[in-house]
């Protein structure tokens, strides 16, 4: 499959899946081969996606994940995808495990093309690759970020890149490394704890409720140390929750327990 046909076919399935999807996006300084918009009340999501057509002898390294992971800095993407017609080298299909990169390899693009053709089908049996006009023009656009940027892909039974058994996550398939990309929906807490503003009004209210039930024969200032202790625990605990990487667990977490602090301190000035 040539790379063309290739970034073709993944446009169409993010399409299907609900995104408007731009090919060969640049930026200052980079050509995407696709970049991913899908509007959600809390903003848009972004995803930028790699699509390498590679022989089954060159396996795809660090190099390019890295690379994306810059171009996705850039763009404030949620999620990167990385397609190749190969393999993977361990080295970046471990790497991708940790940085929550999606990785899909010759294996899994197959299984991934067998669905999508089998979904078309009951729609009237199109190809899953279809060639577009002789000489036809393809229509560009400009972009313009919203001014909310999603953190996370909402719940949706459609998208193509939603966790769970069957998705674009890595899965472990014996003497492969081929990666399982069935569609099932998101869980629903996932959205909610990858929302900063979210996650400051859950942690406020669980504080005061426990803190609450636990104030029972206990003075005022003891009361004040068990809410502030409980609501660093929940403020760290709860991003720990939808995110491994250490940094956004230390940076989330520290906003997330100041601002229920300050809030705190607020209620007890004005109420």
């Amino acid at each position: 499959m040539d790379k063309n046909r290739l970034i073709k076919f993944m446009a169409r399935v993010m399409e299907e899946s609900g995104f408007k999807v731009y090919r060969n996006f640049q930026t200052s300084r980079h050509i995407i081969d696709i970049y991913g918009v899908l509007p959600t009340v809390l903003g848009d999501i972004g995803v930028v996606v790699a699509c390498k057509n590679y022989d089954d002898r060159w396996e795809v390294g660090l190099d390019v994940l890295k690379e994306m992971e810059m171009v996705a800095k850039t763009l404030k993407a949620s999620k990167i995808v990385v397609v190749t017609t190969s393999y993977f080298t361990n080295s970046a299909i471990n790497y991708a495990g940790r940085r929550n990169i999606k990785t899909i390899d010759k294996d899994g693009l197959m299984v991934l093309a067998k669905k999508f053709s089998a979904q078309r089908s009951e729609y009237g049996g199109a190809e899953v690759y279809e060639g577009e006009e002789a000489g036809a023009a393809e229509e560009t656009e400009e972009y313009t970020p919203s001014p909310k940027t999603a953190s996370s892909f909402p719940k949706t039974s459609s998208s193509f890149f939603s966790r769970g058994k069957g998705s674009l996550d890595r899965g472990k398939t014996s003497g492969s490394f081929s990666k399982s990309i069935s569609l099932p929906e998101t869980p629903g807490l996932k959205p909610i704890l990858t929302n900063t503003v979210s996650l400051i009004i859950i942690v406020f209210l669980l504080s005061s409720l426990i803190t609450y039930f636990m104030s029972s024969g206990t003075n005022t200032a003891t009361f004040g140390i068990y809410k502030i202790i409980i609501a660093a625990l929940l403020s760290y605990g709860l991003v720990l929750v939808s995110d491994r990487d250490l940094n956004t667990i230390l940076t989330k977490g520290t906003i997330v327990f100041f601002v229920v602090l300050v809030i705190f301190v607020l209620a007890i000035i004005f109420l």
